[in-house]
């Protein structure tokens, strides 16, 4: 992987790295951004630019790959690159990409910590930076082919709209042209995107919230409000907002081919489903495979929520447990109602729940729900290794270790 007069270089500046990276990254989309405009316009989310939510990321994911390259030398991070990988070719990323985001990248490296990038310390970081680019770029070139994907979005129509909940709709799509539906697997999702009035085209995921084999695929849509992280820019997200407002029966979508990692292993071990708010949609996708697979083994179903009111799909959600011949349901709310006396009142807490050996855990939700859950699944000896998680919006996880 990294040469050993790199790695010694990199782990010697890696503090002082770290310490700016930060700083590097906000200088990096600044530069990114004055020289190519299209790019925050068609291609990055707005809102994450606004909120500084995509910097994090950034500066977690180069840190967090750094490290890993110096501490385990023999070792790719493979997860985290999998996950940056299916977002990238859910966007459509492309090769040449790398080399505009490495020229302002070193820019902006420079520019912070100025006499300190020797040629030597220049060197090292870039073989860091290609290591991980040459990496995405080999990951994302075969999802590319798995899914016969040029990364182009395609018109899709809108066949139906329910609304599930106050703040979630779901919608029915189908291609417009006809064409025979892509396959996926439980869990994934797609990139939708929308032009908006000031004609900027702005692209988001969703997860695809049915199980594969349907006639159609319909994604579930959360309303994202301004005290809910990512509205800056606004009242409302700015793309789960235009969709509420203005798409119904008969609209075309822009949406990509299937990505994500999240998706159940080929396994008949014990399985956990843990979501909290809109993280339910994968979660009802891989339930609904799980009943037409005739899956046997123990399935746990956590979900938290702010009220029984809020928890978009909860009958799907109750019905597609009961179909299993063995499974369990637990589901807290901040905010309980009459009528739901059996509900847990709180923040899910996993205490009392029984969660078998050999169990496969998979998460959705904000992040500070998963860090709890995982936090209390490693407590009770589910290696690390079977615990999968899918976050919607800026990995922050790696950012915030």
């Amino acid at each position: 992987m990294l040469s050993e007069p790199s790695a010694v270089t990199v782990r010697a500046t890696l503090p002082v790295v770290g310490a700016a990276i930060g700083e590097i990254t906000e200088r990096f989309y600044a530069g990114l951004f004055a020289a190519h405009p299209e790019l925050l316009r068609d291609l990055f989310n707005r809102g994450n630019q606004a909120a500084g939510t995509q910097r994090q990321a950034l500066a977690g994911s180069i840190a967090a790959f750094a490290t890993h390259l110096v501490e385990h030398p023999d070792e790719r991070p493979d997860a985290m690159l999998s996950r940056i990988a299916h977002k990238h070719a859910s966007l459509g990323v492309a090769p040449e990409q790398y080399e505009v985001v490495h020229e302002h990248l070193f820019a902006a490296i420079v520019e912070v910590l100025g006499d300190a990038v020797t040629a030597e310390v220049a060197a090292a970081w870039d073989e860091v930076y290609w290591l991980m680019a040459n990496a995405l770029i080999a990951i994302e070139k075969r999802l590319y082919e798995e899914n016969a994907d040029d990364g182009s979005l395609r018109p899709w129509v809108v066949t139906g709209r329910v609304e599930e909940t106050e703040d979630v709709a779901s919608f029915r799509i189908r291609p417009a042209d006809g064409a025979p539906l892509p396959d996926f697997r439980a869990g994934q999702y797609v990139s939708v995107g929308v032009e908006l009035p000031d004609g900027a085209r702005q692209i988001r995921q969703y997860s695809l919230s049915g199980a594969p084999g349907a006639p159609e695929r319909r994604i579930s849509v959360k309303r994202v409000r301004a005290d809910e992280g990512t509205g800056a820019l606004g009242p409302e997200g700015e793309v789960s907002g235009h969709l509420h407002a203005h798409v119904r029966e008969g609209s075309v979508l822009e949406v990509s081919a299937p990505y994500g990692d999240l998706v159940l292993d080929d396994t008949d071990a014990p399985l956990l489903l843990a979501s909290a708010g809109i993280g339910v949609t994968p979660m009802i996708a891989m339930l609904e495979q799980l009943t037409l697979a005739g899956h046997k083994a123990p399935v746990t179903v956590v979900h938290a929520d702010r009220s029984p009111a809020e928890h978009a799909l909860r009958a799907e959600h109750e019905r597609l447990a009961g179909e299993l011949p063995d499974a369990e349901t637990h589901f807290w709310y901040e905010r309980p109602e009459p009528g739901h006396p059996a509900e847990r009142t709180g923040l899910a807490d996993l205490s009392d729940v029984t969660v078998r050996p050999g169990t496969h855990a998979y998460l959705c939700g904000p992040l500070p729900f998963m860090r709890a859950v995982r936090t209390q699944l490693l407590a009770k000896g589910v290696p690390a290794r079977d615990i999968h998680y899918e976050v919607f919006g800026p990995d922050l996880w790696l950012a915030q270790r």
